[in-house]
């Protein structure tokens, strides 16, 4: 005989239907997705910052994907524009300013490396509306006689690691915000006679 499911009793709360698939082991990349969904939620201010370590832990304790559903209740699914990693083809790899100027901004790709040239002249790598093609990602900068301002968000990891010899690499924009999932850029190189700024967004 088959069971047949009774209505929930006045005040009772009624069963929730079975998800297929709630029971399939997670992976890393399930994990990060919804550690995304998280970070944009409190950047969003829809949930409350001394809400985050206790949505995080569940995240990470998660072992099936009905327990990340369950981790990210109430969270609206990211749109394009809330990821900063994209599955897409960066716009370009490489910068050359001689004699002249470079400028890359708005709304491109990153690659996982980046170099950037400026020889007697000079450039501007913006990343505020960029996106990413991988979790990390270098950018080698060399200035000789040249100068080039990369511009970073506030939401994103940033390392400095150049060098500046009769010039200067500077590190102002260095800095980590501690955000989990946030893509981290290592921004490396030299600067001879030149000037390498790193910056972060104005307000």
């Amino acid at each position: 005989m088959t069971e047949q499911t009774r209505p929930p009793r006045p005040g009772e709360p009624a069963t929730p239907a079975a998800v297929p698939g709630q029971d399939v082991l997670a992976c890393e990349d399930d994990r990060e997705r919804v550690v995304e969904r998280v970070r944009v939620a409190v950047a969003d201010g829809r949930l409350p910052l001394d809400e985050l370590d206790g949505r995080l832990t569940r995240v990470y304790e998660a072992r099936t994907l009905g327990e990340l559903r369950s981790a990210a209740h109430g969270l609206p699914e990211l749109g394009p524009k809330d990821r900063l990693v994209v599955d897409r083809t960066p716009t370009s790899r490489f910068a050359l300013g001689l004699f002249g100027g470079f400028r890359r901004d708005g709304a491109w790709v990153v690659p996982p490396r980046f170099t950037a040239w400026s020889m007697w002249g000079g450039g501007r790598l913006d990343l505020t509306e960029a996106r990413f093609a991988a979790q990390e990602t270098v950018i080698r900068a060399v200035a000789l006689w040249g100068g080039t301002g990369i511009v970073v968000p506030d939401d994103i990891d940033v390392e400095v690691r150049g060098f500046g010899l009769f010039g200067v690499f500077g590190r102002r924009g260095a800095h980590r915000t501690g955000r989990p999932g946030a893509p981290r850029v290592v921004v490396k190189g030299l600067a001879l006679f030149g000037a390498v700024v790193t910056k972060r967004k104005a307000n």
